[in-house]
């Protein structure tokens, strides 16, 4: 499909590029694109442009951990809940979001680890959705511990996440460290299909 051209101009791109900075950034765009694209192939196994989000997210777990850790790191994930049948509107960000966290734990919070737990809790009530992500990672620096997530890089990936919990779900952001050592994360947000009604 047209997205998976994308992902693979973009690779191409970061393959040519000389510059370690650009070719980081190229990635990160790539690994965005990947992850609407995978929302995308499980609707097209619809008709009715809702897709089962649970079979999504197992896909982009996998994914997410296998582009972001180093050739001698094992993270592990873990996944509790269940998120249900999503429509698109709804499943396509918070697979953006879900994937820019699970990529900020890698990268920040395992730096320089051979390897690390990731948890992902979902509790959802109709259109409610809570879900903690949690790490056992190197934690919140002194300076993040007031509610601001670790940014990489230019921070994008932390506006994407605020942006699409905040604006798109009505919803709010909690950082916050974990009481056995690393990062808990609590995302509280109500499905817009949900909100339509």
């Amino acid at each position: 499909n047209n997205l998976q051209a994308v992902s693979a101009l973009l690779r191409l791109q970061a393959r040519k590029t000389k510059s370690d900075e650009v070719k980081k950034e190229l990635q990160e765009a790539q690994r965005r694109v990947q992850t609407i694209a995978m929302v995308h192939e499980g609707l097209s196994q619809t008709a009715d442009e809702v897709v089962d989000f649970d079979k999504v997210i197992a896909n982009l777990l996998r994914m997410a951990v296998d582009l972001a850790t180093m050739k001698d790191q094992h993270i592990d994930t873990n996944y509790m809940g269940k998120f249900g049948m999503m429509p698109a509107q709804d499943a396509t960000p918070l697979s953006l979001v879900l994937t820019e966290l699970i990529t900020n734990s890698v990268e920040h919070g395992f730096e320089g680890r051979k390897d690390g737990h990731i948890t992902i809790s979902v509790g959802r009530s109709g259109p409610n959705l809570n879900v903690v992500v949690e790490d056992d990672g190197s934690g919140l620096g002194s300076e993040e511990q007031g509610g601001l997530a670790r940014s990489s890089g230019s921070g994008l990936g932390t506006q994407i996440i605020n942006t699409f919990v905040t604006n798109d779900f009505g919803g709010s952001v909690h950082w916050e460290p974990r009481r056995e050592g690393g990062t808990r994360v609590v995302l509280d947000m109500k499905l817009r299909a949900a909100q339509d009604e």
